[in-house]
């Protein structure tokens, strides 16, 4: 999928089978504007590999983790950043490190960090091709059918499911999974689950609907909820003044 507003350039592609259980997306923005106007980046409980040079000829490779709410991306003009979005079983099986100490911070990578450089920032086919290619390499064993499952029914609910629910349809005791997402992720199952419940909130709000469709306790709990991830209320993340919050452009198109 791809649009363009104002002076950003938006392209989001999703990877073919049998990455997609481990890869949400591999996407681009280019800023084409010469003013600086910062973006926001809302949780959407993805882990992502970023790839950006600047207007000044910088180039770098940095990652982050899951993050719980808003976070200001600095307005960089006549910039181009290519990423990757990972589902966060990708931190035990493709990263095989933690990333409880990246919960809403950035690691900055080598330069050349599986390959990459700066020259991948020219064509996103050939990048998008790249990264398929490494990803596949990388994955060296099959994920577990149990946590695979667990990810499957989290985002086939919407997130508006029991932990107690969960741990009974995928037999794995709630303690155990709650001990997975803290030592991967830095956060409680609950938490997470919150999360891709919000993410799952965001076309009904950038259609102005601000009922919640989603089971929050009630309109009230909803607004704070959206308060909590966004740093606004409803009415002012539905209008996107100057196309601030980058997750909720590409969802208009989708």
């Amino acid at each position: 999928m791809s649009l363009k507003i104002n002076q950003l350039e938006y392209l989001s592609v999703k990877p073919d089978n049998p990455l997609r259980g481990i890869v949400e997306s591999i996407w681009m923005v280019k800023n084409h504007a010469e003013e600086k106007r910062e973006g926001i980046i809302i949780p959407d409980g993805k882990i992502d590999l970023f790839l950006f040079a600047g207007e000044d000829d910088s180039f770098e490779i940095f990652i982050s983790g899951i993050c719980t709410g808003p976070i200001g991306k600095p307005p960089f003009p006549r910039s181009t950043m290519f990423a990757i979005s990972f589902h966060p079983i990708a931190a035990e099986y493709l990263f095989k490190q933690s990333f409880a100490d990246l919960k809403n911070n950035k690691q900055i990578l080598p330069s050349d960090y599986w390959g990459f450089c700066k020259s991948d920032l020219e064509n996103f086919d050939q990048f998008y091709g790249k990264a398929c290619e490494i990803i596949a390499v990388k994955l060296e064993k099959e994920i577990d059918g149990r946590k695979k499952k667990l990810f499957e029914i989290i985002y086939s609910a919407k997130g508006e499911i029991k932990v107690e629910d969960l741990s009974q349809r995928i037999f794995w005791s709630a303690r155990q999974i709650n001990r997975y997402f803290n030592k991967w992720l830095g956060l409680s199952l609950k938490s997470y689950l919150n999360i891709i419940r919000f993410s799952n909130s965001l076309k009904q709000l950038k259609k102005g609907d601000f009922y919640p469709e989603l089971n929050y306790g009630d309109q009230s709990h909803f607004i704070r909820e959206v308060k909590k991830f966004a740093g606004v209320n409803p009415t002012i993340l539905s209008k996107n003044e100057n196309d601030r919050f980058i997750q909720l452009i590409l969802m208009s198109e989708t």
